[in-house]
């Protein structure tokens, strides 16, 4: 069976607008999620509920992220700047409080990446819910392969040094070794020659004095 094309318009049943939002608001923050992780892009994503509950992603910080959006603004071609800057007068003529809601939003983003923080050192969970819970699990998991990543690098830069090392250390070896062999034999050289020497001398002092008559 074809299902039908959704309308796309305000639902006006509220428990089936309740229903909807929290099914939409779980797979777009799932697309979030995956669309960070596949290609390593830095997302922030915050929802507010018709009651004004406050939902959020971000791939680092909210705050972080937000704050690259407004530095990014100021380095676009005139042109872009222009559209931007008319966007936001349009937004601020239909906000007159814009201002003082950036505030209000910028104060619960710092309280949420506190609260966030909190309970990924496991403080706090008590009041979370399932899509909360869930959402802290796929970071920590993407924090712990980053940590696992950055682990298997380092042991591996690690492995290597001492490989190099092993090979100077035996070089050095090589060439004490070689340098102890030819010591040995000059020595050996030396004992011998000595010896030849004092075999001469006593030989010449056996035939001095008179001959026989």
């Amino acid at each position: 069976m074809v299902r039908g094309k959704t309308q796309i318009k305000r639902i006006e049943n509220s428990t089936s607008r309740q229903v909807t939002f929290s099914k939409r608001r779980k797979g777009l923050l799932k697309k979030a999620f995956e669309l960070s992780v596949l290609c390593d892009a830095e997302v922030a994503l915050i929802i507010f509920s018709p009651s004004g509950k406050l939902f959020e992603f971000s791939s680092s910080s909210a705050a972080s992220t937000i704050e690259r959006y407004r530095k990014s603004i100021k380095n676009l071609r005139p042109s872009k700047r222009m559209d931007v800057e008319h966007l936001q007068s349009e937004t601020d003529l239909h906000t007159p409080h814009f201002e003082e809601e950036v505030a209000n939003l910028r104060k619960k983003i710092e309280l949420l990446e506190e609260t966030k923080r909190r309970k990924f050192l496991g403080d706090g969970l008590d009041s979370s819910s399932i899509d909360e819970l869930e959402q802290i699990e796929h970071q920590l998991e993407k924090s712990l392969s980053i940590i696992r990543s950055r682990k298997i690098l380092f042991s591996c830069e690690q492995i290597n040094q001492l490989k190099e090392e092993e090979k100077i250390l035996r070089r050095e070896n090589a060439e004490l070794r070689e340098k102890y062999e030819e010591r040995q034999l000059e020595l050996s050289i030396g004992q011998q020659f000595l010896s030849l020497e004092q075999g001469k001398e006593v030989e010449t002092q056996l035939f001095i004095g008179l001959p026989d008559s």
